[in-house]
């Protein structure tokens, strides 16, 4: 019978040729396909998968759920409650306190719903000409029409002309030039600055030194919201529940996703800070007409609730800063192969492995597969490593001596 699925971010005449690589199985930070081959997951699935697989707790929350009531509508005055105990675990783990919680189905819908409410903020303070998104190139903000309209990487944007007007992009580390265009547009124009702390599918790229804190000193200062994308850096990933924590930040709002359930439910959510929440609970807001279906899912939510009583169970955050540069110095060992030009690393479980000719990257990938281990070819040709956030000092070096073993066949 033939394959009826359509894969993401794929080149499906290849897959209808080769065919799929089919995982059954999942325990820690590794996996195994449908033909017994095991891997290190050094992708962490799609960034996600912070707890490591095989976590049945998870598992056994989402049935007991779902078996008493699976979900239902967040909209209006109803919820369900866990949907608000997730809230609350989230908030309280937020950079900003008494924070509040937008849930979405993903992160791609975190992007738009932040980027709807940093225009909503402004027109409900009367300011309704503020509307200009700027953006960082290499920058992935999801595949809505807004996150593919503030794509810093070309190709995610080509073909579907122009879905969201009013966006502007500027260099991912360059912050007079940030600064010199929010002045050129005026700050009276611009609604908010789109930032990913640690690029992770532009490259995984880490910015200069006090990048972060210049950009977000700017934007408080001319009066435009600071959006940080932690869908990828969020949960534990950077060493800390937050990069926003680790660099102090304090967003207005944040967007996560991935690691909120580790993949085990899809959710997403944005995260406000009271310099924005409290604007649409004004008496004079009315209703916000936006949200979602499933925003809020009590099945999803209750594997978001397990998920973060893990973490802070294992103290994952902590262990992840604890083996941050022995996972940094492992993987520039690998530095010394004539395929690889570059490792952009230490920060957390981030790494970007540059293959010296970008365009052998998808080939490098697939030796690496081959060899055990699974990454992803990223923009710019580089291999990404983001393994689950449990993973061991040893198995550091298991993944490393895997990649060298397929970098070099």
């Amino acid at each position: 019978m033939a394959n009826a699925f359509w894969h993401g971010f794929a080149d499906m005449n290849a897959i209808s040729t080769n065919g799929p690589l089919v995982m059954t199985k999942g325990e820690g930070s590794w996996v195994w396909d449908d033909k017994g081959k095991k891997y290190f997951d050094a992708a962490g699935a799609l960034w996600y998968m912070n707890v490591g697989h095989g976590r049945k707790e998870i598992g056994e929350a989402m049935a007991a759920q779902a078996s008493n009531i699976a979900s239902y509508s967040s909209f209006g005055e109803c919820t369900t409650a866990p949907t608000i105990e997730l809230a609350d675990m989230v908030a309280s783990v937020s950079p900003v306190p008494d924070s509040k919680v937008f849930f979405t189905s993903g992160g791609s819908d975190s992007i738009d719903t932040a980027l709807k409410m940093s225009r909503r903020y402004w027109t409900l303070q009367g300011k309704p000409s503020k509307k200009v998104i700027v953006f960082r190139e290499n920058g992935y903000h999801g595949m809505h029409a807004g996150g593919t309209s503030i794509a810093g990487i070309p190709p995610n944007n080509d073909g579907y002309s122009e879905l969201v007007e009013d966006v502007v992009r500027v260099p991912w580390d360059d912050a007079d030039e940030m600064i010199a265009t929010i002045d050129r547009i005026g700050e009276e124009n611009i609604a908010a600055f789109f930032c990913e702390p640690i690029q992770g599918a532009g490259g995984v790229r880490i910015p200069p030194d006090l990048y972060l804190q210049t950009v977000r000193k700017a934007c408080a200062e001319r009066n435009i919201l600071f959006v940080a994308d932690e869908v990828i850096n969020g949960f534990g990933r950077c060493g800390d529940w937050f990069a926003s924590t680790r660099y102090g930040l304090q967003p207005d709002l944040m967007t996560v996703a991935k690691g909120l359930t580790s993949g085990y439910s899809p959710m997403g959510a944005v995260i406000a800070a009271p310099s924005v929440w409290e604007t649409f609970y004004a008496p004079s807001a009315g209703v916000w007409r936006h949200g979602y279906t499933y925003g809020g899912h009590a099945t999803a939510a209750a594997a978001g609730i397990a998920n973060i009583n893990i973490m802070m169970r294992e103290q994952l955050p902590a262990h992840v800063a604890r083996l941050e540069d022995k996972f940094a110095a492992a993987l520039r060992t690998l530095e010394d192969l004539d395929v690889v030009s570059e490792v952009r690393t230490g920060v957390g479980f981030l790494g970007g492995i540059q293959m010296a000719d970008p365009n052998t990257a998808p080939a490098m990938y697939a030796k690496c597969r081959d060899a055990g281990v699974i990454s992803r070819a990223i923009w710019g040709g580089a291999l990404q490593v983001a393994p689950p956030l449990t993973t061991t000092d040893a198995e550091i070096d298991e993944m490393v001596a895997l990649f060298r073993v397929g970098l070099t066949s």
